[in-house]
């Protein structure tokens, strides 16, 4: 009971993560459940369905179809919506409904690929770890499927991993590609945002990848062990309003909290200040620094915001910071509030 919000609203779950990978990159995602996991990706997570169709389906297993494991049911429907929607491949997503009763996924990717030859990449998620967790498994999954020939390398195109609106609060990838052309860059791919799948079957092109957040690491590691690729971590895109107050700050006590890269980046801007960075998602140990922390309850946070004289962060998380009299500083993510307004 210790991990119960009771401040905060849920934050942004693995299976909603994976299913914003694979939003447009022209495959077929099903999300394994009875109807309910799909509504909270769509309806709360995704702000691309505005803006992007994508052939993202629910399972829609009846009580005893889950319970029972019936497999060939699901794999049916899959084939049925094959022959309707083209696409280059599928993808089944875990929810908790098949983490419960045990869902061989290897039987589910082997079965789905013979009936509808295509492609299948199974995600164990179960809908109780950060988003980040599925965007991993997922980045991991889809560079291993298909990023396999080696091209040769192309002078001055950077690769960024781990750009989803979850992590940037973004739908397009302009800003991202801007910043990083001002920084140097002739040519810069986003995979899977405003980019498709025949990107990522020529990552071996890149001269370097960026991870923007720790679920593109092992996507990079991948790329940098099979083709060489060099990669490195950062964030290009700190709203200017939020990099203006934080480099005014000085001698103060200082919280800053978002996904683990976005945080270290504003950090980095920051003098004369004693400077904590805190993360509810994954938290790399290569890239933190003395102090820094990952939170697992509401009064973890608490505890960390009341030793600080300013926190940055969502101002969702403001309702669980009871008895924090200091300076708060918006730092939206849209993985905890679901808002990507600065």
């Amino acid at each position: 009971m210790s991990n119960l919000l009771t401040h905060l609203s849920p934050l942004a779950p693995d299976d909603s993560g994976a299913c914003g990978v694979f939003y447009e990159l022209g495959g077929i995602t099903v999300i394994c459940d009875a109807g309910g996991c799909a509504g909270n990706v769509c309806g709360f997570d995704e702000p691309r369905w505005h803006e992007k169709p994508s052939a993202l389906f629910s399972a829609g297993l009846r009580d005893m179809d889950a319970i029972l494991g019936r497999d060939a049911l699901l794999i049916d429907k899959l084939t049925k919506i094959t022959q309707q929607v083209p696409a280059e491949f599928t993808a089944i997503v875990g929810t908790p409904v098949p983490a419960v009763i045990a869902t061989d996924y290897q039987a589910l990717r082997r079965m789905a690929e013979k009936k509808t030859g295509l492609p299948c990449i199974t995600v164990e998620t179960d809908g109780t770890r950060g988003y980040d967790f599925g965007e991993m498994l997922s980045y991991s999954r889809l560079f291993r499927t298909f990023a396999k020939e080696q091209y040769q390398t192309k002078s001055g195109v950077l690769g960024v991993i781990g750009a989803t609106p979850l992590n940037t609060g973004l739908t397009h990838a302009d800003s991202i590609i801007s910043a990083l052309q001002k920084a140097g860059w002739d040519t810069v791919v986003c995979f899977g945002m405003d980019s498709g799948l025949d990107m990522i079957r020529r990552a071996s092109e890149c001269t370097e990848i960026l991870a923007i957040s720790p679920s593109g690491l092992k996507a990079a590691e991948y790329l940098q062990d099979t083709f060489g690729t060099p990669f490195s971590v950062g964030y290009p895109l700190l709203p200017a309003q939020i990099t203006a107050q934080a480099e005014a700050l000085s001698g103060k006590r200082i919280l800053i909290v978002h996904q683990q890269f976005a945080a270290n980046a504003l950090r980095n801007i920051i003098t004369n200040c004693a400077v904590t960075c805190g993360t509810w998602f994954m938290l790399d140990p290569r890239y933190a620094k003395e102090g820094d922390c990952r939170f697992r309850t509401e009064e973890d946070f608490r505890a960390a915001a009341m030793q600080a004289d300013i926190v940055i962060a969502d101002p969702m998380l403001r309702r669980a910071a009871r008895g924090f009299s200091g300076e708060w500083i918006d730092f939206p993510h849209y993985a905890v509030s679901g808002s990507a307004k600065w």
